[in-house]
């Protein structure tokens, strides 16, 4: 299934608890994630909320704030938060299966390209079974 850019690029806020050492978690994720592979943009607007932007076929909501909270900061649990969050893991995830990307594989990219060029007839396949083309 192909995918439009405006599909792929996402735009999410990521809300920081108020009561941490780290007075602008915002800001210290800002820096950690301008340098990881797929994020396009990462923005704090407050000392606890952090805007990005990300590509979906390289990395998720998931995988970000996982790694944010290995950093050792701390995400709003609040229930209005932690329910958003959810629906973004499940939305997020549903589109990059639709696309042949699963969750925890990095190759999703490649495998997409090798689907697709399994699909199209070209004439470029050896018909005979593994075994044999050994001997050739």
């Amino acid at each position: 299934m192909d995918i439009s850019d405006a599909d792929r690029i996402k735009n999410r806020e990521i809300a920081f608890a108020e009561l941490h050492p780290d007075r602008n978690q915002a800001w210290t994720a800002a820096v950690f994630l301008s340098e990881a592979d797929g994020i396009l943009d990462s923005d704090a607007a407050t000392p606890t909320l952090l805007k990005v932007s990300y590509d979906l076929l390289v990395t998720t909501l998931r995988d970000i704030e996982e790694s944010l909270r290995d950093m050792g900061l701390h995400l709003d649990n609040r229930l209005m938060f932690r329910v958003r969050r959810a629906l973004y893991y499940y939305t997020e995830e549903t589109q990059r299966a639709n696309c042949g990307c699963h969750h925890g594989r990095g190759d999703c990219t490649k495998k997409v390209f090798a689907t697709r060029y399994q699909q199209i007839d070209h004439g470029c396949r050896d018909q005979r079974p593994e075994p044999w083309r050994r001997y050739l």
